[in-house]
């Protein structure tokens, strides 16, 4: 798919500083880290602002970095299973969100491996759903292996703990793996937050305003 054209939801992220950390799930690989990137690209084009992108092996992993000031903006993919926490957290406040497709995922297996008509899957639980969309008619997928990422499932896959690897195309090339299916794109919504305290900076009160928000009765 196409990027949208404007892509960026912008709460805060106009009025960052001129140099950004953003912290996500990795290793390198991840749709995380390529949503990472074209989040570095807008700020750039917004802001003129340079960033450095630093992964995590999962998201609480990055959102605890952002607590202890090791970034300043935390990237999390909205189809994530508990992304509610860093909604919720009272310390964090969202900053922005943007669409971004993510990279090709498929199944993929080690080179010359031998596939019988039973697989295990190696996959992080946010695209699992895709497993049966890309499994091969009269193959059976015998279980599912959560990982913490995309691609730490080519890991998994890649050491022979599984046969196959729910992953994108650059963790694939990067463990050496070689797709046994059709590819897809995912058309995601990323979240940005940045710490409470920052938000509170940035918006200079108080509280930080939603424009046509309707107050509470007390």
């Amino acid at each position: 798919m196409n990027q949208t054209r404007e892509p960026l939801i912008d709460i805060l992220l106009s009025y960052g500083s001129q140099r950004e950390g953003i912290v996500t799930l990795g290793p390198a690989g991840t749709s995380s880290e390529a949503a990472a990137r074209h989040l570095s690209g807008l700020l750039s084009a917004h802001n003129g602002c340079e960033t450095v992108i630093s992964l995590y092996d999962d998201y609480e992993r990055a959102g605890d970095a952002l607590r202890r000031e090791e970034g300043t903006l935390l990237l999390v993919a909205n189809a994530y299973a508990a992304i509610s926490q860093f909604y919720m957290d009272p310390e964090l406040s969202l900053a922005g969100a943007f669409v971004f497709d993510t990279p090709q995922y498929g199944l993929a297996a080690r080179p010359g491996a031998k596939l019988t008509d039973r697989v295990r899957v190696a996959s992080h639980p946010a695209p699992v759903p895709l497993i049966e969309q890309l499994i091969g008619p009269g193959v059976t997928v015998s279980g599912v292996t959560h990982t913490n990422s995309t691609s730490a499932a080519a890991a998994t896959a890649s050491r022979g703990e599984v046969d196959l690897a729910l992953t994108t195309a650059p963790a694939a090339a990067a463990h050496g793996l070689t797709f046994v299916t059709r590819t897809r794109d995912i058309r995601m919504l990323w979240s940005v937050f940045t710490s409470r305290k920052r938000a509170l900076q940035t918006a200079g009160a108080d509280t930080v305003a939603v424009p046509g928000a309707v107050p509470l009765a007390g």
